[in-house]
């Protein structure tokens, strides 16, 4: 069969064209990758490799939690961080109680196996009452971070403050929970303020990496000195990829980055270790010296690299989802 002189020329401005359009987001990957590695330096290598290398793929679907791991892969100390903050968390998953004089707010819970004695067993341990926490905000309802949540709502009847669309989630769940979820209480709006005492923290609605995802902005003293976090609540792409859920996660990155410069925050903390380095920062200040700052206070430009890294690192994915496109 014959090819007519104008279809010909048709077809092959048309593979032109699409070798041209993958060529454009070929280029747009890399020019996002660059300025992720640029951003991340030697601050923030685990939040690269795990948004930009080996970002992951899919939500993990209403699964039933898997057996607990053994203490010694996830047991590290409690610690005393800043005057008011305490790290009850784990090796890889991060829990801050915020004290004051009337109470504590709890950020995380953990997975439920942890909870009671990373939290419960680690406040007893540095000579808090966990019967004073007052409010918990869980960040996002992922397992490893809200399975805590029913224990401590039925044990010590804290508030517990969770995303709208992430309660529902915990409603909807009928595997996740086997043990019990914790109860409906407050449903967080952007710039609400939980406060007890002089410990106040104020909510960053950063949907993304769930649809109720929290952020944080709030306050700690170091020997007297005011200093501000920033709390990033959500990171890894483990949501339906998509160019529209991509999309989200940008804004809210860029919403958080702009709060953390408002706020002139100097700390960056996550409910992961490996994003903030929460757990090696905490064995560095054995070697703080009188008058040197925190290893956990960064600068305000660091804080902003965190999110710039985030940022890109979500348009080098958002890009490859246009380059398939384009090529199918």
């Amino acid at each position: 069969m014959k090819v007519s002189g104008w279809v010909a020329c048709a077809l092959l401005a048309g593979i032109s064209t699409s070798g041209a359009l993958a060529q454009s987001k070929s280029d747009e990957i890399e020019k996002h990758l660059a300025a992720a590695k640029k951003a991340a330096a030697f601050d923030f290598a685990g939040t690269l490799v795990r948004t930009c290398v080996v970002p992951q793929t899919a939500p993990g679907g209403d699964k039933a939690p898997g057996a607990a791991l053994p203490r010694a892969s996830w047991y590290t100390e409690p610690a005393k961080v800043f005057d008011n903050p305490y790290f009850v968390g784990t090796k890889i998953h991060s829990s801050w109680a915020l004290t004051s004089a009337e109470g504590i707010i709890l950020i995380d819970t953990l997975y439920e196996y942890a909870a009671p004695e990373a939290i419960v067993g680690g406040l007893k341990k540095v000579g808090l009452d966990p019967a004073n926490i007052k409010y918990v905000i869980v960040s996002h309802a992922h397992l490893d971070h809200s399975g805590g949540a029913f224990m401590l709502q039925q044990k010590y009847h804290p508030h517990i403050v969770m995303g709208g669309p992430d309660w529902d989630s915990v409603e909807a769940s009928k595997n996740q929970y086997p043990n019990g979820k914790p109860t409906r209480d407050i449903v967080a709006k952007d710039g609400q303020k939980i406060t007890v005492g002089d410990a106040s923290v104020t909510i960053v609605t950063t949907p993304g990496h769930t649809p109720g995802t929290l952020s944080m902005i709030f306050g700690v003293k170091d020997h007297g000195k005011p200093l501000t976090v920033a709390y990033s609540g959500g990171t890894a792409f483990n949501f339906e990829n998509t160019v529209p859920k991509f999309d989200i996660y940008i804004a809210s990155q860029r919403k958080m980055a702009a709060a953390a410069a408002q706020a002139n925050a100097t700390i960056l903390m996550s409910n992961h270790s490996e994003f903030d380095n929460a757990v090696t920062k905490i064995k560095m200040m054995a070697a703080r010296k009188d008058g040197e700052p925190s290893p956990f206070e960064i600068g305000s430009n660091a804080v902003g690299r965190y999110f710039k890294v985030t940022d890109e690192c979500a348009q080098v994915a958002r890009q490859k989802l246009l380059l398939q496109s384009a090529q199918q």
